[in-house]
């Protein structure tokens, strides 16, 4: 492959992982003094459901079948309208640094996922995995000194959580529907969908956004959740899986909690503790037993398909 190329992919890959990272403290910013998780949820639903469209009509028109059509609401149900409103609501009563290290536990979810719907082979190694995700996921939720299921941060980590765990449960479905059509197709489908689930739950407080009290910031900040977070970083993405490797795609999610913390940093705010450490460590390690394919490594022992 073309040097060039390559190195293109892996800038555009870096570049939405920045845009993913910065995105967790802009959407924090946004709420609640200016929107809250709902209106949110409704504006970059409807915004991007408008992007991806008007894209669409520069591209050569998909029909899409019936029953994919169906498949892509019941993902859309999940990867877009619940997936969102749990990553807000999550983020606006926990911190950006806890969320993106929650995130990272989703390929995790994703191997329990598929083990059981898809009846994919699992591992002792990949057991183990799982049990240090799940350790470290359950630190982090509950690290706030005395356990209180009534804490802000308690519930928004588990929203974060279980954000995760509907984003791979809607990874699993629209898997074969990416494989039939373009991902501009897709991802139309996706959140026309997504808007029309979102509605009963989003407009009735749409409706009470006060426009008139952004200010630039303000502003700056929608267009960067709605058109470089779901838009332009996703057809980074896509760049990237043009001329890369999948497994090497899915790596750069990782450095999201890195460039998610550096920012906590650089403005002195949420530094981490050794609880958050501890729990990183745990959920990056879980996450590398699962995704070990040294066969030596990873005999299956256990749901064996046959």
């Amino acid at each position: 492959m073309n040097l060039t190329k390559s190195l293109k992919a892996h800038l555009s890959l870096l570049l939405a992982a920045m845009i993913f990272g910065a995105n967790y403290w802009i959407s924090k910013g946004l709420m609640p003094d200016y929107l809250s998780p709902e209106q949110l949820l409704f504006l970059r639903v409807v915004g991007s459901f408008l992007l991806f469209f008007m894209i669409s009509f520069m591209l050569p028109s998909e029909k899409v079948d019936k029953a994919d059509k169906k498949t892509i609401a019941l993902a859309s149900m999940l990867g877009v309208t619940l997936n969102q409103l749990l990553f807000f609501i999550g983020l606006n009563l926990s911190t950006p640094v806890d969320v993106a290290i929650i995130h990272v536990s989703n390929p995790i979810f994703v191997l329990i996922i598929a083990s059981f719907l898809l009846r994919e082979n699992v591992t002792f190694l990949k057991i183990i995995g799982i049990g240090m995700g799940a350790a470290g996921a359950v630190l982090l939720i509950t690290y706030q000194g005395e356990l209180s299921f009534s804490s802000n941060t308690f519930t928004g980590n588990l929203m974060a959580l279980l954000n995760t765990l509907a984003y791979s449960f809607y990874l699993i479905i629209i898997k074969p529907i990416m494989k039939k059509y373009s991902p501009i197709t897709v991802m139309k489908w996706a959140f026309l969908y997504g808007t029309i689930f979102s509605l009963p739950l989003t407009l009735h407080s749409a409706i009470d956004i006060s426009f008139e009290g952004f200010t630039i910031n303000t502003w700056f900040s929608l267009f960067f959740v709605i058109v470089l977070t779901t838009f332009m970083a996703y057809l980074l993405t896509i760049y990237g899986l043009k001329y890369l490797d999948a497994g090497v795609v899915s790596y750069y999610v990782y450095l999201q909690p890195i460039i998610v913390t550096g920012i906590a940093y650089f403005i002195s705010s949420n530094p981490l503790s050794w609880q958050h450490i501890i729990a990183a460590s745990l959920i990056f390690g879980g996450v590398w037993l699962v995704s070990l394919k040294n066969p030596r490594l990873t005999t299956p022992l256990i749901f064996k398909n046959r």
